[in-house]
């Protein structure tokens, strides 16, 4: 009866959940970087490719969204639809994969965290690759401790497959892929050694070891058609003003979004989210000294793996941010899923019921006031008001013109049929990158280009 109640129970949190992410997700608002995501979601396989290699992340979640493109057509709540289904197979995963790998108390918290920790109602229905590079990567390593275990085709083939998904759909997975291959390298070789130590008559090159040889190939092979690209966006970020050299402000923003989502305060003010992180962490930490009294090291190993992963990625990514800045907040949803693992291990280990109850306690409530900010944000009648306003006077020959700042690129994005004209008046020289927006978008750099126009003009501009 007990052993059911707790299946139940998991059941439960994974069906409300799935509700509770899927709140904010319904509604055809969106932001430049959506706008961006629609546009080449519009493009053909090999447009994809060529414009994706001038922008600055990979292109496997723009195939994706193309092929929702050419089932359904063109649709902003399938594109929201289908960022919120990534979080919820991850959940289920908690209850299929964590909850058989690891204990039923580890994957009922981590169907939890994925569902109730505030990020995920923030990112549920978000136009962007980083639902996606969450599961991938969680995947990835969970077949890799899974090879650890088990060393089997089945294994081998499904760590392959997901380090290769994870590298093409954000760079933060490119960089775990790396280190998870080359922990996973380390252990093999380590054990090899240690085999043949033992008996002589062994071959240094065992299965395992040759299981690894052609799958890092594999993956290696599959990956240099991209490598041209990702040296040419590597030479593009170096230049790229949106992201900041390291600094304390930085750091804490880091901190904070892993709990709550927030880039700022959009939707809660900044101390919410530092006394979750705060109780989360602090517990976590009170948790794993516990469970350390508990049980051997050997035992705990999968949650020091998963956060281990995590520190090595942030203080690589750190260092080479010192030099050129590639350290940002959002970004690191590619490693939120092993986050929410560790928390979930050493939680479920070492936790104490009367208080894990009560920390899980604060998680929802946060959760509920962040999404209700969302929600509220999200169904705003207000934000269909300059899309209404253009769209209830567009004539014919008609152009929509823009710039820098401002609401063009979304409302060009939500008038796909519609001509369009970036005026590029700061110089960024993304012209390359931009042919992803609307429909033959015009590209000028002086507004005198425009004189000879036969036509209306829409000026779209931040005031």
């Amino acid at each position: 009866m007990k052993k059911n109640k707790i299946k139940y129970l998991h059941i439960a949190i994974i069906i409300l959940g799935v509700i509770f992410i899927s709140l904010p997700i319904f509604h055809n608002n969106l932001w430049f970087d959506e706008s961006y995501s629609v546009g080449m979601a519009n493009k053909s396989f090999v447009d994809i490719w060529q414009i994706g290699s001038n922008d600055v992340h990979p292109i496997l979640y723009y195939y994706i969204l193309h092929l929702i493109y050419l089932i359904f057509g063109s649709n902003i709540y399938l594109y929201r639809f289908a960022s919120m289904i990534p979080i919820a197979i991850l959940g289920i995963l908690g209850y299929t994969h964590i909850r058989k790998d690891f204990g039923k108390k580890v994957g009922i918290l981590f169907s939890f965290f994925v569902f109730f920790l505030p990020i995920s109602c923030v990112y549920s229905g978000e136009i962007r690759m980083y639902t996606y590079a969450m599961l991938f990567v969680t995947i990835m390593s969970i077949y890799a401790y899974r090879i650890y275990k088990n060393s089997t085709y089945k294994n081998w083939i499904i760590f392959a497959i997901f380090s290769l998904a994870s590298s093409y759909t954000h760079y933060y997975g490119l960089a775990t892929a790396g280190v998870v291959n080359l922990i996973l390298f380390i252990y093999i070789v380590y054990k090899s050694i240690k085999l043949h130590k033992l008996n002589k008559q062994n071959k240094f090159i065992t299965k395992e070891l040759k299981s690894f040889i052609i799958s890092a190939v594999t993956q290696i092979l599959l990956y240099l058609p991209w490598l041209f690209c990702l040296i040419k966006q590597f030479t593009g970020v170096s230049k790229g003003f949106w992201i900041q050299k390291p600094s304390f402000k930085i750091l804490l923003q880091i901190f904070c979004f892993q709990f709550t989502g927030d880039l700022d305060i959009m939707f809660a003010p900044q101390w919410i989210a530092i006394i979750l992180g705060v109780i989360l962490s602090a517990y976590t930490i009170y948790a794993l000294i516990n469970s350390r009294k508990k049980t051997n090291k050997k035992e705990n190993l999968p949650g020091y793996l998963a956060i281990e992963i995590y520190f090595i990625v942030f203080a690589t990514l750190l260092i080479i941010s010192i030099k050129t800045p590639i350290l940002y907040a959002r970004y690191f949803l590619n490693l939120t899923g092993l986050f929410m693992f560790f928390m979930a291990f050493f939680i479920s280990k070492g936790g104490k019921k009367i208080l894990t109850i009560i920390v899980c306690g604060i998680t929802v409530i946060v959760a509920i006031l962040i999404n209700i900010n969302c929600i509220k944000m999200n169904y705003a009648q207000n934000n269909k008001k300059p899309l209404e306003y253009v769209q209830q006077d567009l004539q014919e020959g008609d152009i929509i013109l823009f710039g820098n700042r401002g609401s063009g690129f979304t409302i060009s994005m939500q008038l796909i049929n519609v001509p369009n004209c970036f005026y590029d008046y700061e110089n960024w020289n993304v012209e390359p990158a931009y042919k992803a927006f609307g429909k033959n978008m015009l590209y000028i750099n002086n507004i005198e280009e425009l004189s000879d126009y036969k036509g209306r003009i829409w000026r779209i501009f931040k005031r």
